[in-house]
């Protein structure tokens, strides 16, 4: 009677292991979705890429890069998400992308605050997620990709100092979204840059939240609020597109001078914009889509373990000297 009851126990302690190990395998964006559990080469994985938003050129460029990179790499498939500047919606991106069992996260934040948390529960379910250009607070993601936004804000600043208003002005800054990383880091890098000539005068700021329609809203008005005004500094080529047109349409365009930065090498980019003379300069923020694919393939193809946390892109300076040739260097089509 004693060896048939421990019989029975150890029966019904096989049954219940038996059941825990179902659970976790049945359990979407935990145990399954460990990456090195499933890399390996010869498989299908499925790539989540959470967009902040597809209104800005740049996104749908970044976009593009993403996802004709990962047509190179054999077994990988991108499903994109626009989050269209709600961060309440990027968060149900994220999760609706947890459910689907991703086996990677690409997002680029609306903003890092209010995106920090979901990052940090696909980094915490095993799904290795790669920050690109915007980032997110803390350190839980598998690595960051983008620019030194303080590097291309100070070169933007060095650049007013010296060439563009090198006897001093009135400068008026048109920023991106609160919030967002690059805006307050693209803001601090072009004080310090304009530092070295005290006759510069940021004269007003403004946030256009990345978009070319407010930054000409924007600009009309403070044309109207501050009308001596020599130059406009916008975080983004499509904002200072967005002041350019509001200055023509007061007949103003030709004293004011206008820098962006982002330099896509499209035919609507601020490359063109240059070349074209509606620009004076901008400054190449790389959308590092490709960048982001390649680190993906080590993560999951080549079973990476190390890989970098962090990758930042370069820059480089783009005038009516050099825009002709730099657009076709990065592959710009006519």
């Amino acid at each position: 009677m004693r060896y048939a009851r421990r019989a029975a126990t150890i029966l019904a302690l096989a049954a219940l292991v038996a059941t825990s190990a179902c659970s976790v395998e049945d359990d979407p964006g935990s145990g399954s979705s460990d990456a090195s559990a499933k890399c390996g080469s010869g498989k299908d994985f499925l790539i989540g890429m959470s967009q902040a938003n597809n209104a800005e050129p740049y996104r749908q460029v970044m976009n593009d890069d993403v996802s004709n990179a990962a047509k190179s790499v054999p077994g990988f498939k991108v499903v994109v998400s626009d989050a269209a500047q709600d961060n309440s919606k990027q968060v149900a991106d994220v999760e609706n992308f947890l459910s689907q069992g991703i086996n990677l996260l690409i997002i680029s934040p609306n903003e890092a605050k209010p995106l920090t948390a979901v990052v940090k529960k696909a980094y915490d379910q095993g799904i290795p997620v790669i920050v690109l250009d915007r980032k997110v607070e803390g350190d839980a993601y598998t690595a960051f990709i983008g620019g030194d936004n303080v590097a291309i804000g100070k070169a933007a600043g060095e650049y007013y100092a010296k060439t563009l208003l090198p006897q001093g002005g009135n400068v008026v800054e048109i920023s991106g979204l609160p919030g967002s990383t690059p805006a307050a880091e693209r803001a601090q890098g072009f004080r310090e840059g304009i530092a070295s000539n005290p006759k510069i005068k940021i004269v007003a700021s403004q946030t256009a939240e990345w978009l070319r329609e407010k930054g000409q809203s924007v600009m009309d008005a403070m044309l109207k609020s501050t009308p001596d005004i020599d130059a406009v500094y916008a975080h983004n080529d499509p904002m200072a597109e967005g002041a350019y047109l509001a200055a023509k349409a007061a007949g103003k365009e030709t004293a004011i001078k206008f820098t962006g930065i982002d330099a896509l090498p499209v035919p609507s980019g601020g490359i063109k914009a240059v070349e074209q003379g509606r620009l004076q300069a901008t400054f190449q923020y790389p959308t590092g889509g490709r960048e982001a694919i390649d680190l993906a393939k080590k993560i999951l193809v080549d079973c990476a373990k190390d890989v970098p946390k962090t990758t930042t892109l370069g820059t480089q300076q783009i005038t009516k000297e050099n825009a002709a040739e730099v657009y076709t260097t990065l592959g710009g089509k006519q």
